[in-house]
């Protein structure tokens, strides 16, 4: 008799948890335009940890214990903080943040953290680490759903992808052939793989971010395979 594989499903947004039961799985958690991509860079840039929040004066209010603040809302910088949510407040050198704890809050992806509390595992997922996070979830070896933040409680493309991405890399020591929400993602990753920004153009995070003239954070948001870490959201923080 064979050993039966653990699943991977696929949610499509925070508003439909409620469906499905996380005890005893791994929640990989996405929110690719940006939040999970921003903190997948802050840790390879030697951060030490993040605390997300999901109210905007909570998050402020760290400044006071020595954190670092990260806050936007609808896409842009909220005021009286350090960094927004864009990788490259990280990368640039602009705010040094190697050494440094960081406070986050986000429109979607910090609210789908905190929604996804009763799994096991809450796993921090982007195209930058999917890699890492598939050999993370072989190791572990228990049923997955990707949790896509969405927007505002709505589907998005690029999440959803992500889990299709995911799933492909995954399909021969997970069975993906249980969930249409997989069977889905799985297609749309197929239809857009050979050309992701492309594919993501059409998007209406993309062409929101483009209003705001944040599409390098789209092209760099998308790159597969940048950093070998598979962040873990327990006790409140974030680490690698």
């Amino acid at each position: 008799m064979t050993n039966q594989l653990p699943t991977l499903d696929v949610c499509f947004s925070p508003e439909l948890l409620p469906l499905y039961d996380l005890r005893g799985k791994v929640a990989v958690v996405v929110d690719v335009l940006r939040a999970t991509s921003s903190i997948v860079t802050a840790l390879a840039q030697g951060v030490t940890h993040l605390v997300p929040f999901s109210e905007l004066e909570a998050c402020r209010a760290q400044a006071a214990a020595g954190y670092l603040t990260a806050a936007e809302r609808d896409g842009r910088q909220a005021e009286g903080v350090d960094l927004g949510n864009s990788p490259f407040g990280y990368l640039d050198g602009v705010v040094p943040v190697r050494g440094r704890a960081v406070a986050i809050t986000t429109t979607n992806g910090t609210r789908a953290l905190h929604l996804s509390a009763a799994a096991d595992e809450i796993v921090v997922g982007a195209f930058l680490n999917l890699g890492a996070v598939a050999d993370h979830l072989r190791r572990l070896q228990k049923d997955v759903v990707v949790v896509c933040a969405g927007w505002k409680g709505k589907f998005c493309l690029e999440d959803t992808l992500f889990g299709g991405a995911l799933a492909a890399r995954l399909q021969a020591d997970f069975d993906t052939t249980g969930s249409d929400a997989t069977l889905a993602a799985l297609d749309l990753w197929r239809a857009a793989e050979s050309d992701l920004a492309g594919y993501l153009l059409q998007s209406a995070h993309v062409r929101r971010l483009n209003s705001l003239e944040a599409h390098k954070d789209m092209e760099f948001c998308i790159r597969q395979d940048e950093y070998d870490l598979a962040p873990v959201f327990k006790n409140g923080r974030i680490t690698a």
